[in-house]
């Protein structure tokens, strides 16, 4: 048997284990939380904001990697006023989209697929925007001066991420289409 969450919206003392009509989105065990909690806070060190980062955690950990408003709040513990503002920034930065739930008037949260190839894809469109603009600096500071070298070093160094992240991409995108090709012919 695993260990559940415990109820903590419940304060009356005790648990008499009858169900208490509540929305019953299932709990993740003790083991699956502390993970959950373990990726969002190293979301939150590398700079994601510190909601978004756990609603993040909660989608991904999810079964269909989708959620409604309700069912975050829930098993985050926040209030949907929190949700909303972590759903913001997710949005804003491509991590999750909306759906709406047929037959409600409520939307679910869902994360792209293929979100990390999708998430790098866009990083590499970044770095080549950012290239460019920093060797168009490099002319405009001067380019034999200190700066205008330091500007050009550092577009060097995102052509050179960019063109990395290209060879990076295209690899996973072709072994993961080699596995899809294996697990169809399997069947």
């Amino acid at each position: 048997m695993t260990d559940r969450i415990e109820d903590r919206g419940r304060d009356d003392g005790h648990d008499d284990g009858h169900d208490d009509g509540r929305d019953t989105a299932p709990q993740a065990d003790a083991e699956t939380a502390r993970f959950m909690e373990r990726f969002a806070s190293e979301l939150t060190q590398a700079g994601m904001q510190r909601m978004a980062s756990r609603v993040f955690a909660a989608l991904l950990v999810s079964e269909e990697g989708a959620m409604t408003s309700a069912e975050l709040s829930e098993r985050l513990r926040i209030s949907p006023a929190a949700v909303s503002g972590a759903i913001r920034y997710l949005s804003q930065v491509d991590l999750v989209g909306r759906e709406h739930v047929p037959g409600s008037r409520r939307d679910r949260y869902v994360l792209h697929n293929h979100i990390w190839y999708e998430t790098f894809l866009r990083r590499d469109q970044l770095l080549s925007r950012w290239g460019k603009l920093l060797r168009d600096g490099s002319e405009i500071v001067g380019p034999d001066t200190a700066a205008g070298h330091r500007v050009a070093e550092t577009a060097e160094f995102f052509d050179f991420l960019h063109d990395e992240m290209n060879r990076v991409l295209d690899r996973w995108k072709a072994r993961k289409d080699a596995e899809r090709a294996a697990a169809t012919g399997a069947e």
